[in-house]
């Protein structure tokens, strides 16, 4: 029996269709008919001769075989993007000193950056992590290119990214604390999702107290994975061993921009925005345009 080769067109239609909650919104993105994003994805049931999605009047949901097919799907998806960047993009090389808020790093970084070593492989690239308003501090002085750090409300400077929305996390089995403040991990003042929770709480007229301060975003999560209290991240970067909380009051969405290239004169700047755009366009979150 011969193994028939997987569709790169029909993986795209069915990843989309998975990460923008359904065959509409999926279309609009790809520029294509509901029809036929719907055509596209019952053919590649064909191909695999599996049913991979299951479909309501109201949301799309993945089939157990669907998951494991969506998992093959990026990889399938993120390699060919990868070898058609090396042959045909034009070559991009030099140095680039990147400061990358803290709060992207747990799960998205490292392979991130991976890929982009790969993909170009005559950027020298040097990477430092910290806080946002440090790391742009640290670009203003020189000592940095470029930096993927968070936009302050009401702030215009950067070019956007992506948006994600701010949600408050904790352990799965944390429950609030009867007739006592909510405790809260948080970063020291200054950063923005900080001001941004201990605000909304104060303005709902709830009862709060600062339990546990770390200058690392993951000595802030392991507090919060304890279950020793409540903390706020960016849904995007929320490590395993965390859940978003319901009840509390909104947080909003956080703008992440890069910093340092507003005349976009630096030819790596661009490179590296497309490339995180793409690589991390999913749920929770959405490409700046």
């Amino acid at each position: 029996m011969r193994i028939p080769d997987l569709d790169l067109d029909l993986l795209r239609c069915f990843v989309a269709v998975v990460e923008r909650g359904g065959f509409t919104a999926a279309g609009a993105a790809l520029g294509l008919t509901q029809s036929a994003v719907s055509l596209k994805v019952k053919r590649l049931e064909e191909v695999v001769q599996r049913r991979i999605l299951e479909r309501t009047s109201r949301s799309v949901v993945l089939t157990r075989d669907g998951e494991t097919l969506l998992a093959y799907a990026r990889r399938i998806l993120a390699l060919n993007d990868e070898a058609v960047r090396r042959m045909v993009a034009p070559p991009v090389a030099g140095r680039l000193r990147l400061g990358v808020a803290d709060h992207f790093v747990p799960r998205n970084l490292a392979p991130l950056l991976a890929r982009f070593a790969r993909t170009y492989p005559e950027v020298a690239l040097e990477v430092e992590v910290g806080r946002s308003h440090e790391l742009r501090a640290a670009q203003e002085r020189g000592a940095l290119d470029l930096v993927l750090g968070k936009r302050r409300d009401g702030e215009t400077e950067g070019r956007p990214i992506w948006t994600e929305a701010v949600v408050w996390v904790a352990a799965p089995d944390w429950a609030a604390p009867a007739g006592r403040p909510l405790p809260l991990a948080m970063l020291p003042p200054g950063c923005m999702f900080r001001d941004r929770a201990l605000a909304a709480l104060a303005r709902a007229g709830m009862a709060f107290e600062v339990v546990y301060v770390s200058a690392s975003l993951l000595g802030v999560a392991a507090a919060a994975q304890a279950g020793f209290a409540l903390s706020v991240l960016g849904r995007s970067g929320m490590p395993p061993g965390l859940v978003e909380v319901p009840g509390l009051p909104a947080l909003g969405t956080a703008e992440m921009c890069v910093f340092g290239d507003a005349a976009g004169q630096n030819p790596l700047a661009e490179p590296l925005m497309r490339f995180i755009r793409e690589s991390l366009e999913g749920p929770g979150m959405a490409a700046a345009a």
